[in-house]
Parts: C-alpha cells; sequence; structure tokens
C-alpha cells in the first residue's frame, strides 16, 4: 500500500514566470507530489509544477514517466 499527497513549496522563480507559478497560496510556489510506503520510504516525489497546475495533472504526469509513480499491483 501507498500513500500519496501533495504540497505546496515555495518557489524563487525569475520574473517573466512567476505568474504561473502564483497559487493558491502567497507567493511564488511550487506543487510537489510525494508518494510513500506505510513503513516510511519514499518512493516517488516529484517537484517542480508551477503552483497553480492542479493536482490531477501532477499526478497524471508522475503517473505518466516511464521512471515515475507506479501503482503496485497487489492493492
Amino acid at each position: 500500500m501507498v500513500a500519496i499527497d501533495g504540497t505546496y513549496v515555495p518557489a524563487n522563480v525569475p520574473v517573466e514566470i512567476q505568474r504561473k507559478f502564483r497559487g493558491r497560496k502567497e507567493g511564488t510556489t511550487q506543487n510537489v507530489l510525494a508518494a510513500i510506503t506505510f513503513d516510511l520510504k519514499f518512493i516517488c516525489v516529484l517537484a517542480g509544477w508551477e503552483g497553480s497546475a492542479h493536482d490531477s495533472r501532477v499526478l497524471d504526469d508522475a503517473l505518466s514517466r516511464p521512471s515515475g509513480l507506479k501503482i503496485p499491483e497487489d492493492i
């Protein structure tokens, strides 16, 4: 079993792209997705999406990458 969650972390980005990185939080942020096992081992961390990106877009990206998030078959 795995747990998946996302968070926003502050991001310092060039002025010309700051608008994309303004999300629901104050200032510029990036959307970070993490997946961990229940014994607290990280199996996937995807950082860098702009703060305005919807969580479903970030999850879709993590699932579509060749070395990205893989959902275990035994769940």
